[in-house]
């Protein structure tokens, strides 16, 4: 398959169509609006449904109407706008009912900045909207992989009759490089006949009228959903979570990182094992479910876990709480749109090294 050479977002907008996205609703936000853009043109140009909306709450709230029905559909936004639509996916999740978010990061809080940042993790992973309910949160570092977690984000939406997040950080919406685009879905399609509101008129099976609903009213009702949605969760837990392990092993120091920063950070541990330091990436590529379990088998009893994000602080705590106390854990960020490089990297390492080698704090007093 031939690569192609593209834009961030632009890849994750025809890996969607390539999915089978039907229907497109936005509303412009950077660093995402190639997005908007690209489907805009290219989902009239073969017959589906491309609509910018008055608002990221109409966009949203669209999103639920197409996915109630059992089509592919698809909204796309930033920080501060996916925070307006945070009521929708958890009425989305109560309902049960799929749709794709994309969350293209920028820096806060507020407003804030058009510049990268990691600071939804928190939004995304904890969810910002009422009630206890999950969303499915994949973290691409590549845009190769962006294009297949995209194209997975639709799969387990409808699997699991869940709203499906892929959250990239502005970095990856806006560089560019070659990816291999498959031609149709890497998925399975998933039969939706069981609960779509498809109609029950001239020509449908005859069966009682079905509703999807997030308002859930009378004794206990709204108890059992939950325990009965927990349940699917911990399915999704146990079949979908996904990381990625690099030089881990034998290493001393595990540096835990997502999206474009572990990018960074796994030439970072190659630098290091030049230097003769044992160090090892742990990525956890679908931020929900977090691999908890599969981070403490890796880093538990080690010298030092680093965790590194665009932020100041927030997979810190799921990292912690994963380890159990283990292994010392700290801390290295940048916030409100600063980009962390390798070499700084590399010299944290290098630091924390030397700490554990003479049992001291080389930067007392510096």
């Amino acid at each position: 398959m031939p690569k192609i050479l593209m834009k961030g977002n632009e890849a994750i907008a025809q890996a969607a169509i390539n999915a089978g996205c039907q229907c497109y609703f936005g509303y412009p936000i950077t660093p995402q609006n190639e997005i908007g853009e690209y489907m805009s043109s290219k989902m009239i140009e073969i017959g589906r449904t491309y609509i910018s909306a008055e608002s990221e709450l109409a966009a949203v709230n669209m999103l639920i109407g197409a996915g109630s029905t059992g089509t592919l559909a698809m909204t796309s936004s930033s920080s501060c706008a996916i925070a307006l639509m945070q009521e929708a996916i958890s009425s989305m999740a109560t309902a049960e009912i799929p749709g794709v978010i994309i969350s293209v990061m920028r820096a806060g809080p507020g407003l804030g900045d058009i510049t990268p940042s990691q600071a939804d993790y928190f939004q995304s992973v904890k969810g910002g909207g009422n009630g206890d309910y999950r969303t499915v949160v994949l973290a691409p570092s590549t845009i190769s992989e962006a294009v297949l977690l995209t194209q997975r984000a639709f799969y387990l939406a409808m699997k699991y009759r869940n709203p499906a997040m892929l959250l990239a950080d502005g970095i990856l919406g806006q560089m560019m490089e070659p990816v291999e685009m498959p031609e149709g879905s890497a998925f399975d399609k998933v039969d939706t006949t069981s609960w779509a509101l498809d109609g029950i008129g001239e020509g449908k099976e005859q069966r009682e009228a079905r509703s999807l609903m997030s308002l859930h009213m009378g004794d206990n009702i709204l108890e059992k959903l939950n325990h009965r949605i927990f349940k699917k969760y911990a399915v999704i837990k146990a079949n979908e979570t996904t990381f990625e392990k690099y030089l881990c092993d034998d290493a001393d120091i595990i540096i835990t990182a997502f999206g474009t920063v572990a990018r960074v950070a796994k030439t970072a541990v190659n630098m290091a094992r030049e230097k003769g330091i044992k160090a090892g990436l742990f990525r956890p590529v679908t931020l929900w479910p977090f691999p908890d379990e599969e981070l403490y088998n890796t880093a538990k009893d080690k010298k030092c876990v680093l965790d590194i994000e665009l932020n100041m602080g927030q997979m810190i705590q799921d990292v912690k709480i994963a380890l159990r106390g283990s292994s010392p854990v700290e801390f290295f960020g940048k916030t409100g749109g600063a980009i962390i490089n390798s070499v700084e990297i590399l010299n944290k390492i290098t630091e924390i090294s030397k700490e554990k080698q003479y049992g001291t704090n080389l930067t007392a007093g510096i």
